[in-house]
């Protein structure tokens, strides 16, 4: 079984809404077995909608449609693909009366144009809208099966997930499940993972292994296919340990895991506290601390120290130390963690300097360069490191350096 989604939509091609339909789609398709072959995004143009519904009708068994259900003159969905069946557009009282109901519910007149929506092919299967007034509807012609969505996120999910899996389900009795394990690294570029696993990777047929960049972090995508689950689960939990042993501590966690909730849970289960002196993340390693829920428990609090005063007042930096080495220095960042262990009477204390850019570097402290250091007991640890990238990413990629330096202390 193969697929082709087609989200339609002008406001997707003028950046005006971000497309979160078709990932959704294309995750919860593939763990059923069903393999997406493209998706594409095109505008509210009914000649661009016909072509490329009939390009994927001849492709693949099922096309899936995203929009273009409302009430307004330029949707024209269905429209489109009544006419690639044949079929008439015929009044469904059933969801007429539906769409009547909701407008009564909240005690408003139904606009006319409204109706429209309640028309539907004739030989279609109607999909109610529970969350919105659009219904959605599954059509099997030319030995092919049309499934039409709504574009609101909140829409879609629940009628895909309550109406359209069941009858996928039911209509093709799937044999044949795909199952994904994602490891995530960090401290690695994407080709040294790939340099690493070379071998690994070249063999695997199942389960098959890609790899996905994102800003300081490279995932590992595990996908097998089985005949049911479990065995999916096996063959992915077995490779995913081949891959661990070969990369070690380069693993920080699976799926989507963040590097501060693997952080945290080591915190909590520990029961041990931490506290963040910040000068060029400017409060960027407090603020994903604090993205996870319940991390009052091991976070104390913060000092973003951006000024040498600040750093001098708040965290007991000494003038000296400055003036002999300057704010970006080993030194400075090791009293700014131990400055802010000592203020806030954590266990641990995380200092963090370096420059940004574009401005404030010199021939001995170039942009990028970054110290970060992490106080505990009476003992420093200091790093150097170097980022490349403009402002926003060297902020972001010390941020995560900082917090992969406490994940791998808290490992020992």
């Amino acid at each position: 079984m193969n697929a082709e989604i087609i989200s339609i939509g002008s406001e997707h091609l003028l950046g005006e809404i971000l497309n979160t339909d078709a990932p959704y789609l294309c995750q919860r398709l593939t763990a059923l077995g069903i393999e997406v072959e493209r998706e594409i995004t095109i505008g509210d143009d009914e000649k661009d909608i016909a072509s490329s519904l009939e390009e994927a009708l001849r492709r693949v068994k099922m096309v899936i449609t995203i929009g273009g259900l409302g009430p307004t003159p330029d949707d024209i969905t269905k429209k489109v693909i009544a006419k690639a069946a044949e079929e008439q557009l015929v009044l469904n009282e059933e969801i007429l009366s539906e769409i009547e109901g909701k407008f009564k519910e909240e005690r408003k007149s139904m606009p006319s144009d409204n109706i429209k929506q309640a028309f539907l092919p004739k030989d279609s299967h109607p999909l109610k809208n529970r969350i919105g007034i659009a219904p959605g509807f599954i059509l099997e012609t030319r030995n092919r099966i049309i499934v039409a969505l709504p574009g609101p996120y909140n829409e879609l999910v629940p009628m895909f997930e309550e109406k359209v899996i069941p009858y996928l389900e039911e209509r093709f009795k799937v044999r044949e499940v795909i199952k994904s394990l994602i490891l995530r690294t960090t401290g690695l570029s994407e080709s040294k993972v790939a340099e690493k696993l070379k071998d690994i990777m070249k063999k695997s047929k199942n389960p098959q292994i890609s790899l996905l960049a994102h800003e300081n972090i490279v995932d590992i995508r595990l996908t097998a296919k089985a005949g049911n689950e479990k065995i999916g689960e096996k063959l992915n939990e077995g490779m995913g340990k081949k891959i661990t042993k070969r990369l070690g501590n380069y693993i920080f966690g699976t799926g989507k895991q963040a590097l501060e909730e693997v952080i945290g849970y080591f915190l909590y289960m520990r029961k041990k506290t931490i506290a963040v002196a910040e000068s060029c993340t400017g409060g960027l390693i407090s603020h994903r601390l604090t993205n996870v829920s319940g991390s009052s428990d091991y976070f104390l609090g913060s000092v973003v120290a951006y000024s040498n005063r600040m750093k001098r007042d708040r965290l007991g930096v000494k003038k000296t130390t400055l003036e002999k080495y300057g704010a970006v220095s080993e030194k400075v960042a090791g009293e700014m963690a131990k400055g802010v262990k000592r203020v806030a009477r954590s266990d641990f204390g995380l200092g963090i300097t370096g420059i940004a850019g574009p401005t404030g570097a010199t021939k001995d402290k170039p942009i990028g360069l970054v110290y970060i250091a992490l106080a505990h007991k009476d003992k420093v640890e200091i790093r150097e490191f170097k980022f490349r990238g403009e402002r926003g990413v060297i902020k972001a990629k010390a941020a995560n350096a900082a917090l992969d330096m406490v994940r791998r202390h808290l490992l020992k």
